[in-house]
């Protein structure tokens, strides 16, 4: 769960006023240290003799930087401090001091001048591990002054992935400049390998683009009360599924496992409806159907015999894939299909050409999966001024305003896939009723999902996502219809075991499409055997 930075405050206030001074900080800064250590360890084999560079700003995050810095100087690391303000933690720079670690200074000295004490960079690229604590949660906006040419100049010279010896770039509480609340980057950020952060996941670091340079972010326990503090983003991890995937108990038969209808692929673009069917198929649902030309039914029943050609019965429909909107005939199915979802209460996935066909209002329980250029062009087509990078700068904000504007769950997707849904719905995950409640309070749900790797950014991956989608909608079709909000988990859902299964497809290599497909049931046999404290939905 990602919490903003005031839930943050409020949670550690009575921990500051209980406590002695300081031992907030103290528990915060000697955890940092433990984890620098097993970084230093697996770096080079031991702790004393590496050498650690600190970017310490003037704040708290600077005083948790500069009491790592102390606490590992004392065993026996090389620690400097590059200050980018004339006054820092005071505490922390005694500590420092006390201990043998060094200190320069980055500060600004007037207009565009810069006085720098000692060769910070040089030091900071030749460093082991370099400790990012110039903002934290109290900061607003873009990193300024020295700070931000000292991480401007840095990450230029640390760019280079194949450099050998490069430092582990390691974040105090997050990234210095990310939207804390909003995962923006207004300004220059330091790519993080990781992020050590204190108390509570920040919603920053769950949400795009800002969680593209947190790196692996691990939690600190501080012992903060949240309770009722509703979170901003969440994320669903692996043992979430079996709450939300539908699994058939013994009495079950195709229908009641679900039957998806798919209007998908033109002439021209065949694969699609080739690879959303497969994927909607391998999935597990019970049936599917599929509407469209004779060309595209044939490669279909060719790929997948035990699909259904035609109309009929279904409880859930994938919509859009492959489907330019020019073709008028199979344009025509994707508003007949829509049209009768909204008419008959019915979830839908809606994709690729199906996006620019839709009618001005639609349910939470109808799924769109654009692309930022595709949500850019939905956006427009009602009015709001945004391209593909506007929306790529700033995707929770425009994820959100097609949310308000269509009224149905937006998915959309990334190397962070973001799912903005209604507001709402239970507080835990499990049961064939029960929802699982993201982020986001009262302005709808915010889930955040990273678990594809970056292989995945291929042709035909996001129709085999939506079939992927299809099927966990039509299995959990009258849960959705009761539950609103869950629609968002379901989505969350999917891009989480779409992810996993794209990485079991070729760990750490190529992936394509067809693959990734393939790798589902494998994948969902894995995931449906995490431990719960509750068994799968159907048993």
């Amino acid at each position: 769960m990602g919490h903003t930075a005031d839930q943050v405050r409020d949670a550690e206030r009575p921990l500051l006023a209980a406590g002695p001074p300081g031992a907030l900080m103290a528990q915060a800064s000697f955890a940092l240290a433990v984890r620098v250590c097993g970084l230093l360890r697996e770096r080079r084999g031991a702790v004393r003799g590496a050498s650690v560079v600190a970017l310490v700003g003037p704040g708290s995050n600077g005083g948790d930087a500069l009491h790592a810095g102390a606490e590992l100087a004392r065993r026996g690391v090389a620690v400097l401090a590059v200050a980018t303000s004339p006054a820092v933690h005071g505490p922390g720079l005694a500590a420092l001091r006390d201990a043998g670690g060094q200190v320069v200074t980055v500060v600004d000295d007037g207009p565009g001048r810069r006085v720098w004490t000692g060769d910070a960079l040089a030091d900071a690229v030749a460093a082991d591990v370099v400790l990012d604590g110039l903002l934290g949660i109290g900061a607003r906006g873009a990193l300024r002054g020295a700070a931000a040419e000292l991480v401007t100049l840095l990450t230029e010279l640390l760019a280079d992935d194949a450099a050998p010896g490069a430092p582990d770039v390691v974040a105090v509480d997050l990234p210095s400049g990310i939207g804390v609340d909003d995962g923006a980057r207004p300004g220059p950020v330091l790519p993080a390998d990781l992020t050590v952060t204190f108390g509570a996941v920040k919603a920053g670091l769950l949400l795009p683009p800002a969680s593209g340079v947190a790196g692996d972010v691990e939690l600190v326990d501080l012992g903060l009360d949240l309770v009722g503090a509703a979170p901003a983003a969440a994320r669903l991890e692996a043992g979430d599924v079996p709450d939300l995937w539908p699994v058939p108990g013994r009495g079950a038969h195709k229908y009641t496992r679900g039957v998806v209808g798919v209007v998908a692929g033109t002439s021209a673009y065949p694969g699609a409806a080739v690879l959303s069917v497969t994927a909607t198929v391998l999935a597990g649902t019970g049936m599917v159907r599929y509407l469209g030309p004779s060309r595209v039914t044939d490669a279909v029943l060719a790929a997948r015999p035990e699909v259904v050609a035609g109309q009929g019965r279904v409880q859930a429909w994938v919509l859009g894939p492959g489907v330019d909107p020019a073709d008028t005939e199979q344009a025509v199915r994707v508003q007949d299909a829509l049209g009768a979802a909204l008419h008959d209460g019915l979830p839908a996935v809606v994709d690729a050409g199906a996006l620019q066909l839709l009618p001005d209002h639609l349910r939470p329980w109808i799924v769109l999966t654009p692309h930022a250029g595709e949500l850019a062009t939905l956006l427009a087509a009602r009015g709001e001024t945004v391209d593909r990078a506007g929306v790529e700068a700033q995707p929770l904000r425009w994820a959100r305003r097609a949310h308000e504007l269509t009224g149905a769950t937006v998915l959309l997707k990334g190397s962070t896939t973001l799912v903005v849904g209604a507001g709402g719905g239970g507080a835990g995950a499990g049961g064939a009723g029960g929802s699982a409640a993201g982020g986001g309070g009262a302005g709808g749900s915010v889930w955040s999902q990273a678990d594809a790797p970056a292989w995945l950014a291929t042709a035909g991956a996001g129709d085999v996502l939506a079939g992927v989608l299809g099927a966990l909608l039509a299995g959990r079709s009258a849960d959705v219809l009761a539950d609103p909000p869950l629609a968002a988990a379901l989505a969350a859902t999917a891009a989480l075991v779409h992810g996993r299964a794209a990485h079991r497809s070729n760990p750490a290599g190529p992936v394509h499409a067809l693959a990734v497909a393939h790798a589902l049931p494998g994948t969902l046999a894995e995931l449906l055997r995490e431990p719960t404290g509750r068994p799968p939905v159907g048993h």
